[in-house]
């Protein structure tokens, strides 16, 4: 029997999304239930969260992405498997790109095509009845996307609390809760975005704090009636990202985190073995598997241990004179000549590419990328467009001399020019690949 589903969107970020989200996963849990989590749009961090919260896999919904197709298969996925499937948004609620219809990337779109109701996150610090504008602003933008009820967050005192749950219930919208402000509830977060749930101290205690809250804040009963069963086709993978080899040297520590969950079990339902290996631990990829990649990450903040990791290096050089090996974004910065860290200090890296990358000379990179592979890589064919996400701050300060990888354009199609570089059997980007377009 197919999950029953719910949306849990807000005007913004920063409104206490994942806070509401993760506590009502572990509170569903807890009464029995078996719950499953979606994000929607390209954040990399929260499934994390929501495997931690529920003790099942989370996954990616990002419409702009991935075809229709891909995501029926994904989220049919996570709802035969499941009671509820509790889908968090990206930003606000209708947040995403000018695109193709129902491509936008916004979490709105999810709402339309499953026919999904939202629980709305409202923080009224700073506000009371106006928080009743909001709510009806909401309510009547798009009679496609019903807002099932809400939840005030952030509310200062039980006075607050009757201002905007009156003001929000005059107009027919239901308020299912009111979380009280409480700096307890909030997540870490560093400079690209929350610390991940792998690295949280204390994780359990503190999920278990956020449930706690929920069953005392949120009328549990009400939310579960909000929910209403997933409708979705079976899909196809067509267009995921096909295993760029069967046994797959994957690079995993603290400075080789970002791997998005449904690249990595679409592999695995395709028949690939992931073997993980440290750079960090001065660990050498396999040599009984066929491919090595190296995920986004921390690298900038481990510049000085990954230089002296010879071993790991010289392996690294060895694998590569004979078999694909593919960086995104962090793991790109380590294929290349040097890393000059937050301090100024530069680092030399495995050098099988000729960029240098910098964070001291920061400049913020963000947003979806298209990109026209111009060779065959792990990541796809030459020809073939692969759609994904750029978030960075480090920049490249020398080029080198590799040829390009792709062309690469943005979301709506701005042209950005090459991109990437390729050398022999070693190939990296910038962005990390999502989906095949």
């Amino acid at each position: 029997m197919s999950a029953r589903g719910l949306i849990i969107g807000a005007p913004r970020s920063g409104s206490g999304k994942t806070s509401v989200t993760i506590g009502l996963m572990r509170a569903l849990a807890r009464r029995g239930y078996t719950v499953r989590g979606g994000k929607s749009g390209p954040d990399y961090i929260d499934p994390g969260f929501h495997h931690a919260a529920t003790g099942q896999p989370g996954v990616n919904l990002d419409s702009w992405s991935m075809i229709p197709d891909l995501l029926d298969y994904l989220i049919s996925e996570q709802a035969q498997a499941s009671d509820f499937m509790i889908i968090e948004s990206a930003m606000g609620l209708f947040d995403g790109i000018r695109s193709d219809p129902g491509r936008s990337g916004a979490a709105a779109e999810l709402a339309r095509r499953y026919r999904l109701p939202t629980l709305l996150v409202l923080d009224i610090s700073g506000q009371s009845v106006t928080a009743a504008a909001v709510a009806h602003g909401f309510a009547t933008f798009d009679p496609q996307v019903p807002i099932g009820g809400v939840v005030l967050n952030q509310v200062a005192s039980s006075r607050h609390e009757d201002q905007a749950r009156a003001a929000i219930e005059a107009r027919g919208i239901p308020v299912v809760g009111a979380v009280y402000r409480n700096p307890d509830m909030a997540l870490p977060e560093r400079h690209l975005g929350l610390v991940q749930a792998s690295e949280h101290q204390a994780l359990e205690a503190f999920i278990d704090r956020l449930a706690d809250t929920m069953e005392k804040s949120l009328n549990l009963d009400a939310v579960i009636k909000l929910a209403q069963p997933v409708e979705a086709g079976t899909g196809s993978i067509t267009h995921a990202l096909p295993p760029p080899g069967q046994r797959i040297a994957l690079a995993s520590d603290a400075a080789f985190t970002f791997v998005y969950s449904h690249v990595s079990r679409l592999w695995r339902e395709a028949g690939a073995e992931i073997v993980p290996f440290s750079p960090l631990a001065d660990e050498t990829p396999a040599e009984d598997c066929d491919t090595c990649w190296l995920p986004g990450g921390y690298p900038e903040l481990h510049a000085g241990r990954l230089a002296a990791a010879e071993r790991f290096k010289t392996g690294l050089r060895r694998f590569a004179q004979t078999r694909p090996v593919h960086g995104e974004c962090g793991g790109f910065m380590v294929l290349g000549r040097a890393l000059e860290d937050a301090d100024g200090v530069t680092h030399a890296m495995t050098g099988l590419l000729g960029h240098a990358t910098s964070y001291a000379k920061r400049k913020l990179n963000l947003g979806y990328r298209q990109a026209v592979l111009e060779a065959d890589c792990p990541i796809g064919r030459a020809g073939e467009t692969v759609r994904g996400h750029e978030f960075h701050y480090s920049r490249v300060i020398d080029p080198g001399n590799d040829e390009p990888l792709s062309q690469l354009a943005d979301g709506i199609g701005n042209v950005l020019g090459p991109s990437g570089a390729r050398r022999g059997f070693v190939s990296g980007t910038y962005f990390h690949a999502i989906a095949r377009a």
